[in-house]
């Protein structure tokens, strides 16, 4: 007979917490959201921490590698998405990698035969305004120019003109020889009053800028994620088929951590997986594993190798796989589960495994709620998929904007070895949906929002950390009537009653 759970799992919707004693040193600005991101030993430090609990999901419609700069900035990581080829993808690492290094290999190019109207659609693509004219129309070739904003008049030109006539020749231009430090390099910037430093080879070949705004970042984000080499940290996912060709590739263009993404991860595939990378690798390269809903599946994982165990089936806002395929648990419940068997399994063998919430995070303060009852980090995919640096296209319905958005397991991500069960047969039904979600602007404004909620939150619970507000935590299930309770409720909001007048 099937085993039954004897409590109805529960969503994060559910709970809410009750505030606890709070000192007058229990301010905002005093809490660290500093979490572990891979295990460790009990008494040694955790290899690789977090500045805040989030990471970005594995998806085409969230994680590039303009996400991985912004949310490294915001001191988080992303996880560069797996379903494209192995080059595409450790090419977004290697972005990411050497953006913070300082010198960035040029991605805006032109060529000398290119217009003005090229300009501006290469503009419009990037966002960058200073732009490299090369040989050969590659941030590699032979430098011919410059081409920044300062440079044109949109509403005095002819869009056809070609950039050689407005572009700042190389002779005229102030630049550095290949092997001039950083901070020479800052320091032409300062000295010389300008934005960019493009480094040139012996041959003339552009090799990379240095940008005065990169500079300045630094100074604006003091929670910025930096490796030991002050680069940015970021992720990428992996899948369980090709690992042994996009493993190395990854490691080699310099991926921090790693991630197999499933929709199931207690399975003989992951933990084949994880075993060619420890034969390979050994504890060098960090990877976790997932998805799973209960301690059973925790331990099968951490057993296997993982330096990190994701938790969540079907709870994704676009994840269909409870609907198509009949399994799944309540995110809630999974969570506390979940994190009850970690710490067991850290009293057993002396090794902390994070653990990280996937899915199920509606409201700011469901990523509270999910530290609360035991994750030590949550990714979220609807949430980053809003901002500017996510992928997606920015489009207008209905007088709006909004960010286009796909689940993994849809037919616009044919994504299908996420949840491929092995063998020659592939999946041929969705468990994802194609969808739009409202813009909500730069990335930096909308997590300062978030994460000042957390911290609020936190006092409230009279905790300064993420282990202490896990120890004073008191969270109560709530019922619907009082879900109705915590909003507005008998009164008229002003929006509302004015759009009634205007009708």
């Amino acid at each position: 007979m099937a085993y039954f759970f004897q409590e109805p799992s529960h969503t994060f919707s559910e709970y809410l917490l009750v505030p606890g004693y709070s000192s007058a040193d229990c301010i905002p600005a005093n809490v660290s959201l500093k979490t572990p991101v891979v295990k460790y030993r009990r008494g040694e430090e955790c290899p690789l921490m977090m500045n805040v609990p989030m990471v970005s999901a594995v998806m085409q419609a969230v994680s590039g590698d303009k996400m991985g700069v912004g949310l490294a900035k915001e001191g988080g990581i992303a996880f560069i998405y797996v379903s494209q080829p192995i080059d595409q993808q450790a090419e977004m690492v290697r972005r990411v990698k050497g953006y913070k290094a300082g010198f960035v290999t040029s991605d805006s190019n032109l060529r000398l035969t290119d217009t003005l109207a090229d300009v501006l659609s290469l503009k419009e693509k990037t966002g960058h305004s200073t732009m490299a004219v090369t040989s050969d129309g590659t941030g590699t070739g032979r430098l011919l120019g410059l081409v920044a904003s300062r440079d044109y008049r949109v509403s005095r030109m002819d869009p056809a003109t070609p950039v050689k006539e407005f572009m700042t020749p190389f002779e005229k231009l102030i630049y550095a020889p290949e092997g001039t430090t950083l901070k020479e390099a800052n320091n032409i910037l300062w000295d010389r009053k300008l934005n960019a430093l493009p480094i040139v080879s012996e041959e003339q070949r552009l090799v990379s800028f240095v940008f005065r705004k990169d500079y300045d970042s630094h100074k604006e984000n003091p929670l910025e994620l930096l490796d030991k080499q002050k680069r940015y940290v970021v992720g990428a996912g992996i899948n369980t088929r090709d690992y042994a060709e996009r493993v190395p590739a990854l490691v080699e263009a310099g991926a921090d951590v790693l991630v197999i993404d499933s929709s199931e991860g207690y399975s003989e595939w992951q933990a084949r997986t994880l075993a060619w990378i420890r034969e390979n690798y050994g504890d060098t390269v960090k990877v976790g594993a997932g998805n799973i809903v209960d301690g059973e599946g925790f331990r099968f994982l951490a057993d296997a190798g993982a330096d990190f165990v994701k938790i969540g089936i079907g709870g994704g806002s676009i994840c269909i796989t409870r609907e198509t395929k009949g399994i799944g648990r309540g995110q809630a419940t999974a969570v506390i589960d979940v994190a009850a068997e970690r710490d067991r399994y850290f009293e057993e063998t002396g090794v902390y495994v994070p653990i990280c919430a996937d899915g199920g995070i509606v409201q700011d303060y469901h990523l509270t709620l999910a530290l609360a009852m035991g994750a030590d980090f949550c990714m979220l995919g609807r949430y980053f998929s809003r901002f500017n640096e996510s992928p997606t296209s920015k489009v207008l319905i209905n007088g709006s904007y909004m960010k286009e958005y796909w689940g993994e397991g849809s037919a616009r991500a044919r994504n299908w070895q996420r949840y491929d069960l092995g063998g020659a047969a592939k999946l041929s039904f969705e468990e994802g949906v194609d969808s739009y979600v409202p813009y909500a602007g730069a990335l930096s404004d909308g997590m300062a929002t978030t994460l000042s909620k957390i911290r609020s939150t936190m006092c409230n619970c009279g905790a300064l950390t993420i282990p202490e507000l896990r120890e004073k935590a008191k969270l109560t299930l709530v019922s619907s009537v009082s879900i109705v309770e915590g909003g507005a409720h008998d009164v008229l909001l002003k929006d509302s009653a004015g759009a009634a007048g205007r009708n």
